[in-house]
């Protein structure tokens, strides 16, 4: 890991920083060894902070600590000058020379411009700049140069290693300059016990600074700039007063969740308030318990505004929509009062989270400069986006998405089950529709959510830098910024499939029946996990000791463990039965469910000892033995059946039945794409629960009308028979996003028949009961539609746009007989050319 000097980089383009090329060099240029870094006496904290970290993470590669000075005579011959172009002074003499330019950058939020100069000052042979239009701006830059130096976001983290140099050069033409595309860019701590806050008690003695520091020092690296702490019991602001002071250091805009107003945890109530959480009844004392979060909170921050249920219910039905405007008002009144400033002048946002949502399709409105919160289903699937020709807001709209979530039909917090393509499908839909304020996503416990959170946040960076067709690239390029180039490749692919496999069903959801044993399906998914848990074990055997402990934590450690939970659940299958028929496996089985279920225990350990330590409890979320929604306080291995010897009827397993009574098709695999009336169909590659999904383009096209020389696919299909066929359309769960009386739809044909037009989502009420259920556990809606076929031979399915926002997965004809699979039948059809 030793070499004389770090002169390649890869190129970060796709990793959020917008640099299209890396600024490292040979011996010719500048080199770090004989610099020191300035930093103005009058800088904010921030920049302070982040000087010292650049500091560090020098010495992280190099091994030597260079020194940090606040006046510019100190400086000899090379010097790094950290700051902003309003407070340091070496700057703006700069700028009055016109050796520094700051127009790049200049009014722009959070913009950082990086340059290299000659000669900067007497004394002094060259200088790089690194520049901020505000504190983050500049604090950006610098992360942005320890990306550059080999130091990941994720080296404290995630133990990603720091490769060692003798020396960093840089090259002697840099010029570059960046800033964010949406404006507030978070992650909301959340569902945190057991594991995270058994970790923080731990390590940290709780959620006080300590802890925060190392979170806020994430956040910044990753290039995010706003958080909600975790709620669970806790309460930023009164369970240590130096939390404050370390978001301030650190430059982190502070909220809380979307049922927590003005400041106030929700768990503050419980411990000070005083009588019913009810505005009708107890209007004075919860004024006066605002009135204290505001006073209190004299960082940077968003107000949240609104008032749901005690503990994150429903508000009553009786509650009338006046009641809740006069809140909002009356909040608005205690913010101007304590601020002495108008109201407007302080963030806030209004979340429309479940029911709340409906409240505003009701006609509930807040005043303009209000954020408006919209929120997804709490399954990645976004439920409400503004109509392209609404009044723009000057609050605007921001977006709650979640990673991770607690409630129906079942909690998932145990591993990341986000695979990317989707990530980017839902959240390209929200900038598209002007959703540019806020994003935050909920994280759960942090880890295990590494990749999807780089991702989340490189996203809202700048989303018209990474297409649906760049994400493996972005995989590759993560996959080499934490373990290295040689082999970034096959660690994407893992990386990515292990995602994808985990979405189909939450491990949490899994049970024995959840995919079928007689068509062979439950055996194929269990040999996908083994095949990707050996690839993950045969990178781990030839990589270098210093990064198996990250890669275990980021790759190693999900794929083994769900490898096997579902081998663990099979066997159960297998149990029953062989159980049934009375074969002699039936006892096998249940053994290997005992030493399965027992094995998952000690996965869990191997992740609780790495580092000496340093991740106890994080993986301690209960996954096994779920009866309903909420986890399990333990976990319980699922029933077997044991038979004694002598009662053995068969020694022959079940036949699998034959189910080619079908014609399946992925999305992807049409044999003619018809586009027109400024509409193409686009690829969504990995995308969906089997193979790569499809969607027309641009997500804000207007509706078509089905027929004629309209958008559509084509699919060439060859069936052995005749007379009536179902075809299953698959679909991503997209919801009815503009709630519209007919929901999202498509249409669908054979051969020249007129196209029937379906709604994809028009039930959608996203409650916790009914069809959405259904939807979001089984990660896929299938709708179904009744066609003649004339005779056995070449046909023609046409799939043909209605609304944009519908993705397909896959396409399946069937005659009748043949039996159901979760991920429905295996593609049949060949390959088609594309035209």
């Amino acid at each position: 890991m030793k070499s004389n000097l770090l002169a390649v980089f890869l190129t970060l383009c796709l990793s959020g920083t917008g640099w299209a090329q890396g600024i490292l060099a040979d011996k010719s240029s500048f080199a770090i060894t004989s610099a020191v870094i300035y930093v103005d006496t009058s800088e904010t904290e921030l920049v302070k902070t982040a000087a010292m970290l650049l500091q560090q993470d020098i010495e992280l590669v190099i091994g030597k600590k260079i020194p940090i000075v606040t006046a510019i005579s100190q400086v000899r011959k090379n010097v790094i000058a950290i700051g902003t172009i309003q407070q340091s002074s070496f700057l703006k003499q700069l700028v009055s020379q016109k050796r520094l330019d700051p127009n790049a950058i200049d009014g722009k939020w959070e913009a950082s411009l990086i340059q290299t100069l000659n000669k900067p000052a007497p004394g002094i042979s060259q200088a790089l700049i690194v520049a901020g239009n505000d504190r983050r701006g500049a604090a950006y830059g610098v992360f942005d140069l320890s990306k550059q130096f080999g130091v990941s976001p994720w080296y404290w983290w995630a133990d990603v290693p720091v490769a060692k140099q003798n020396e960093i050069y840089i090259k002697s033409d840099v010029r570059i300059a960046d800033a964010p595309k949406v404006k507030y860019r978070g992650l909301f701590i959340n569902d945190e016990a057991p594991a995270l806050s058994g970790w923080t008690k731990e390590k940290f003695g709780g959620f006080n600074h300590n802890f925060y520091e190392k979170f806020f020092e994430l956040v910044l690296r990753l290039k995010g700039n706003y958080i909600w702490p975790a709620m669970w019991g806790n309460a930023f602001y009164a369970d240590d007063s130096l939390n404050i002071k370390a978001a301030d250091k650190y430059g982190i805009v502070i909220g809380t969740s979307h049922h927590e107003p003005l400041m106030r945890a929700h768990d503050e109530w419980r411990r000070y308030g005083s009588g019913p959480w009810n505005y009708e009844t107890n209007k004075n004392k919860l004024q006066q318990f605002w009135r204290d979060g505001i006073r209190r909170a004299t960082n940077e921050k968003i107000v949240s505004v609104g008032m749901r249920g005690d503990g994150d219910a429903p508000m009553s039905r009786e509650t009338a929509t006046a009641l809740l405007e006069q809140i909002v008002a009356d909040q608005r009144t205690i913010i101007s009062d304590v601020t002495g400033k108008p109201a407007a002048e302080t963030p806030q946002l209004w979340a429309l989270y479940k029911e709340v949502q409906d409240y505003y399709d009701q006609g509930i409105r807040v005043p303009d400069d209000v954020t408006l919160l919209l929120s997804d289903d709490n399954w990645g699937n976004l439920r409400k986006l503004p109509g392209l020709n609404e009044k723009p807001r000057k609050g605007g709209y921001g977006i709650y998405y979640h990673f991770d979530y607690v409630g129906g039909p079942r909690n998932y917090k145990w591993l990341n089950t986000n695979p990317l393509p989707r990530i980017w499908e839902q959240m390209h839909l929200a900038w598209e529709y002007k959703v540019r304020d806020i994003w935050i996503v909920n994280v759960g416990d942090i880890k295990p959510m590494e990749f999807p959170i780089s991702f989340f946040l490189d996203y809202a960076w700048d989303p018209e830098k990474i297409d649906a067709d760049q994400l493996q690239h972005y995989t590759e390029n993560w996959a080499a910024n934490q373990f290295g180039k040689q082999y970034a490749k096959e660690i994407a692919f893992l990386l990515a499939k292990y995602a994808k496999y985990n979405s189909r069903r939450k491990p949490e959801l899994l049970d024995a029946n959840t995919y079928t044993l007689r068509t062979g399906e439950w055996k194929m998914v269990v040999d996908e996990y083994t095949d990707l848990l050996k690839k993950a074990e045969n990178i781990n055997n030839v990589l270098p000791a210093a990064y198996k402990d990250a890669y275990f934590q980021l790759v190693l450690h999900p794929i083994k463990a769900c490898a096997n939970l579902n081998a663990m659940y099979y066997h159960v299958a297998l149990n029953k039965d062989a159980y049934l028929s009375g074969r002699k496996e039936t006892n096998m089985y249940a053994d290997q469910v005992k030493e399965l279920y027992a094995n998952d225990s000690l996965i869990t350990r191997q992740y609780h000892q790495l580092n000496s330590g340093k991740w106890n409890h994080l993986m301690s979320q209960t996954h096994i033995g779920y009866t309903y929604w909420q986890q399990p306080n333990q976990q319980k291995m699922p029933v077997v059946q044991y038979i004694p010897s002598d009662s053995i009827l068969s020694t022959t397993s079940t036949p699998v039945r034959d189910t080619k009574r079908s014609v399946a098709i992925s999305a992807d695999q049409y044999a003619q794409a018809i586009n027109n009336n400024g509409i193409t169909w686009k690829i969504l590659p990995d995308h969906g629960r089997t193979g790569s999904a499809i969607t027309p383009f641009p997500v804000t096209a207007s509706e078509q009308k089905p027929g004629g020389n309209s958008p559509r696919l084509q699919y060439d299909i060859v069936t052995d028979q005749e007379g009536t066929c179902t075809i299953n359309a698959y679909f991503s769960p997209t919801l009815n996003l503009f709630r519209d009386e007919n929901g999202l739809q498509y249409a669908i044909s054979v051969d020249d028949e007129l196209p029937q037009i379906i709604s994809l989502n028009k039930e959608d009420k996203t409650s916790d009961k009914g069809i959405w259920n259904k939807w979001v556990a089984e990660n896929i809606i299938i709708k179904s539609t009744t066609h003649e076929i004339a005779k056995a031979g070449k046909h023609t399915v046409k799939f043909w746009m209605v609304n944009p926002g519908v993705v397909l997965q896959k396409l399946v004809l069937d005659f009748g007989g043949s039996e159901q699979r979760y991920l429905g039948p295996e593609e049949t059809a060949a390959k088609n050319a594309k035209n």
